[in-house]
């Protein structure tokens, strides 16, 4: 098979925001590795189904090594996957805490790394981080510590790692969605949700996927935080 057609890694890739974005990649030409702890084999030869824990080492080095041998090369990846609980401080449990920084923390860390590493033979790439604005915009009435630290340490991360790699052809960015409409809120808590932001409406699932691609063609953008919030992150 052609080593020339790009490649994009996409995490959480089975439903909502992630399996748009393989679609959305593949409508632009990319072949897409996609991996998700529950995901159905595809019949695209175009895509590459890597079933996994992202939590897990071996599962980012399965991706990593599996994308590298079906399309020869990796050109960007996306750290969709991630987990967002909602709760009082004081009533998130050990299990809450091991959960989100397993998937949001370690599963960036070790797809991340191995990623950049296979990007750096030839001198580009990018990444790109999904996130949250509530780590710069706290509101009492959603209740979310862990999110903050998780997610606003990827923002922090993406910064860094932005200007660490910069001079090596690897660009590095981040979209920080608001609310979305996706499995991850259920439909009678659109409307609830949706009041909370100056728009006064919840996200769809395009327009994160849009801002990713936004970020994907945009060469000369790194280190970018996107806020795609309904207006969360300028205030209320």
């Amino acid at each position: 098979m052609s080593t020339q057609q790009k490649v994009a890694v996409i995490t959480g890739a089975s439903r909502g925001i992630g399996a748009a974005l393989v679609r959305a990649y593949r409508d632009r030409g990319y072949r897409v590795v996609a991996t998700a702890r529950s995901i159905k084999p595809s019949k695209d030869d175009g895509i590459l189904v890597v079933p996994g824990d992202i939590t897990e080492r071996k599962t980012a080095e399965r991706t990593i090594s599996e994308g590298i041998a079906r399309f020869g090369r990796i050109d960007s990846l996306v750290n969709n996957a991630g987990i967002f609980i909602s709760r009082p401080f004081t009533q998130y449990t050990q299990a809450d805490y091991a959960d989100i920084l397993g998937v949001n923390i370690a599963g960036f860390f070790h797809i991340t790394q191995l990623a950049v590493a296979e990007m750096e033979k030839h001198g580009s790439g990018h990444v790109v981080q999904i996130t949250t604005s509530m780590d710069e915009h706290a509101d009492a009435r959603v209740p979310a510590v862990l999110a903050a630290l998780t997610k606003g340490g990827l923002n922090a991360a993406t910064k860094s790692l932005a200007i660490e790699y910069a001079k090596r052809g690897i660009r590095v960015n981040a979209v920080a969605p608001g609310p979305v409409k996706s499995s991850m809120h259920p439909p009678e808590t659109h409307r609830e949700l949706g009041d909370l932001l100056p728009l006064g409406q919840m996200g769809e699932v395009s327009d994160v996927v849009d801002a990713v691609l936004y970020l994907e063609s945009a060469s000369f953008v790194t280190g970018e935080i996107l806020h795609v919030d309904g207006g969360q992150s300028a205030g209320h």
